[in-house]
């Protein structure tokens, strides 16, 4: 089915699935858990309630209960599904997709992700199947209010943001269901926009990646003369930062922000860190006594991992940031925080966050460039072999998520997009003139496999 993917169930809707689709994955989630009970929270897009209703009732008939969320946060079923003990939890989005999109992202027990290779294959086959019969009891159907408990766990942890001035941008998604209660009273001057949830993301795209995506949060950082901006995507479990002159802020140089709270606590801790992430970031990290760790892209990758390193704080160039304190898992909320606390103290302290930013951002970055590939192996084997012949030597590769390749003097990394038909390429030169002989480099490497 064209919906399934490496990290959830996700596409067009009325394309790649409908509320047959979801109606069919309830029938089935149950039992592929062993879950008596399942977590259904929603977002706000126009398609979310006639999936999240069909969902609920494939489950009911399959003989579980069903606890309803609502409209919700991504993060808020994680906090609430290892927090309250569920075996089973499905968040209805298509997170950061456009408005025609939609999708499950479905937890486990312990708010485990259940992606390709935990649980996600097995379901696709059995959504394909024959379902099975019926229960002779129906399930019913729970109203749950998780946001008391919620603006509790964040009230103990709010940060204190006297003399800051900041501008949140909710995308018209479901971040503004926390956003100004988490904000508005921690001593700062914070300006909120697009704040009505509104499925059709009338302002811009929910994708804080996009370029386009930012250009309203820079304009109103720069009009409101605002230290900072932030921005949510449209399932609030991604989150993306302006600085004081509207510019974008790459995602993987917060990771160092989020670290320095921690290590100062836990010296010596790991740190999880994408294959994609800046050297800059990991020196940061090392700098603070922290042990970087680089590791796959996606949250299906990252929660296990975080488990297995014991890490308490992890980051990713998408915007994903994890916390062990967040039952493991990714909390736009949690990272905004601490990273909004951060620029606060920054400025008490005659800095800034552009300040803390350029400490961290010292080398050339290309950012993602992505390349519609159809032949991908062949493209990463013929990168691997040009980064094998480049001098200076190589001084680390990594083959755990396409191929990633150090110099002394760069790197580059190629793997294959897990939701998408592309190729992806990140790289990083000491300088503007090494990134560019990289990119060129590496841009001749794949170039016959390249469509258009």
């Amino acid at each position: 089915m064209g919906a399934f993917h490496a990290y959830d169930i996700r596409g067009v809707w009325g394309v790649d699935l409908d509320a047959d689709t979801g109606y069919r994955v309830g029938r089935c989630l149950p039992s592929l858990l062993g879950a008596k009970t399942v977590l259904v929270g929603r977002d706000a897009r126009v398609t979310s309630p006639e999936l999240a209703a069909a969902l609920a009732r494939g489950v009911t008939e399959a003989g579980a209960d069903v606890d309803d969320l609502g409209l919700c946060t991504t993060p808020t079923t994680y906090f609430v599904t290892g927090t309250r003990g569920y075996d089973a939890a499905a968040m209805v989005t298509a997170s950061h997709n456009p408005p025609d999109c939609n999708g499950i992202k479905i937890s486990k027990t312990g708010a485990l992700p259940v992606g390709e290779n935990s649980g996600l294959r097995e379901l696709e086959a059995m959504v394909s199947g024959e379902l099975p019969p019926k229960a002779e009891r129906p399930g019913a159907v729970r109203r749950v209010d998780a946001k008391p408990d919620l603006l509790a766990w964040f009230g103990g942890r709010a940060p204190d943001l006297a003399g800051l001035r900041f501008v949140v941008d909710c995308s018209n998604g479901v971040g503004a269901l926390l956003a100004r209660d988490l904000f508005a009273g921690c001593g700062g001057e914070g300006v909120f926009i697009n704040e009505e949830l509104d499925g059709t993301f009338p302002n811009h795209p929910p994708n804080p990646l996009l370029p386009e995506a930012s250009v309203q949060l820079g304009a109103a950082v720069v009009r409101e003369g605002a230290d900072l901006g932030l921005m949510f995507d449209g399932d609030a479990d991604r989150v993306a930062f302006v600085d004081s002159r509207g510019k974008f802020v790459r995602p993987d140089v917060l990771t160092a922000v989020l670290a320095e709270r921690f290590l100062a606590d836990e010296p010596g801790a790991p740190v999880l860190c994408d294959i994609r992430t800046s050297r800059g970031v990991a020196e940061r990290i090392a700098a603070l006594g922290g042990a970087p760790h680089l590791w796959k892209v996606g949250h299906a990758y990252a929660k296990p991992k975080m488990r297995e390193l014991a890490a308490p704080c992890g980051g990713e160039l998408a915007g994903h940031y994890y916390f062990r304190e967040f039952c493991w898992c990714d909390s736009a909320m949690r990272a905004a925080q601490i990273v909004l606390g951060a620029a606060a103290a920054a400025k008490r302290a005659g800095s800034s966050f552009d300040a803390i930013v350029r400490a961290i951002d010292v080398y050339a970055n290309s950012g993602e460039v992505n390349f519609r590939c159809g032949r991908k192996d062949e493209a990463i084997a013929a990168f691997a072999a040009w980064a094998a012949a480049r001098r200076p030597a190589a001084e680390r590769t990594l083959d755990f998520d396409g191929v990633r390749v150090d110099w002394p003097d760069g790197w580059a990394n190629v793997r294959k997009s897990n939701t998408e038909p592309y190729l992806r390429l990140v790289a990083e030169g000491r300088d503007a003139a090494t990134l560019d002989a990289i990119l060129a480099g590496v841009k001749s490497a794949i170039a016959p496999f390249v469509e258009g």
